[in-house]
């Protein structure tokens, strides 16, 4: 006899509709009422039909997807995150209008917005509102669902490492202050370095362009002012291998004199590429899901997803 949800509902005294965001992993479903599920499944030997599922994860919303002023479209990550969205989009059979800087224009209705976290942010949200549109963000910002990697916590662990590796002259390159993730980056470097066991360790922060470009003329202008780190942490890969490039230049040997360590988990722009990394796939699923949610008016969710330092031949003990 085929299981169906009903007989699981009854089995275990929830409604079908629960049982449906169990096997969807909703995730508006108490932790104990999904175990109990769970549960009943296991026992029943129910199994997911797959096209069926498939299907009632599937919608005909159109999302739009905001991007800020000045985003550089042709980056690397862009190109990695977008990707990512659209691939999230495409699995759930999801329409998407890529919008302006400037939606006056735009008359196409749109069930909800995901937005990259910008310098206007607050006038963006503002914007949305008046339309009666709801949004997500990719970032983080209070009354909206956000979700974004732990921009403070990498920061953290880039600093510890670095500590660990006993570099102790650092220069920490970043972008604009107008970007959260630059800031988040350089507070959670700087916590570490301020709670350093042999007394706290003030690091060089120096600001500009977060390409490769950036990074370059960053290190080349360190360097005429008299700095000599022996560690170094990019706010972003692109800054890092800019950085390498500066370093090669100046004839300084990559780790032996000088650590690098980069973030965002783009080890293939550069052979054995030390970075603090996040998981853009899991971050594009989140935004998706927390876009669709929005429609339905669910409850605003902050969501961080955890990163990971991926240790490289950039990386090295702090010479003598």
């Amino acid at each position: 006899m085929k299981i169906t949800i009903g007989e699981i509902a009854r089995q275990a005294g929830v409604s079908t509709g629960t049982v449906s965001r169990v096997i969807n992993h909703k995730p508006t479903v108490a932790a104990d009422t999904r175990a109990t599920v769970l549960a009943v499944m296991k026992k029943l030997g129910y199994e997911p039909d797959p096209v069926a599922r498939e299907l009632s994860r599937r919608t005909k919303h159109t999302l739009g997807i905001w991007v800020g002023a000045g985003e550089n479209r042709l980056s690397p990550y862009f190109n990695v995150i977008w990707r990512a969205l659209l691939l999230e989009m495409q699995l759930r059979a999801t329409q998407f209008v890529e919008l302006p800087v400037d939606i006056t224009p735009v008359r196409r209705k749109l069930d909800a917005v995901l937005m990259f976290h910008c310098a206007d942010i607050d006038q963006r949200l503002a914007t949305l509102w008046r339309r009666g549109v709801p949004g997500a963000l990719i970032g983080h910002h209070p009354g909206v669902s956000c979700v974004a990697p732990d921009d403070t916590g990498g920061g953290r662990l880039a600093g510890l490492r670095l500590l660990e590796l006993g570099h102790r002259n650092l220069l920490h390159l970043t972008g604009s202050d107008e970007h959260q993730w630059a800031v988040d980056r350089a507070a959670g470097f700087t916590a570490a370095l301020a709670q350093h066991g042999g007394g706290p360790l003030a690091p060089v922060i120096l600001h500009g362009g977060g390409s490769v470009l950036g990074g370059y003329r960053l290190l080349r202008d360190a360097w005429k002012q008299g700095h000599r780190p022996t560690g170094i942490f990019c706010a972003t890969d692109e800054m890092a291998v800019g950085v390498l490039g500066a370093l090669a230049d100046l004839g300084i040997s990559v780790p032996d004199q000088v650590s690098v360590l980069g973030f965002d988990g783009l080890v293939e722009l550069y052979p054995g590429l030390a970075s603090v990394a996040q998981d853009i796939p899991a971050i594009a699923h989140e935004a998706v899901t927390l876009a669709l949610g929005a429609i339905e008016r669910d409850t605003v969710r902050h969501i961080v997803v955890p990163v990971k330092i991926i240790e490289g031949a950039t990386l090295g003990p702090a010479p003598r």
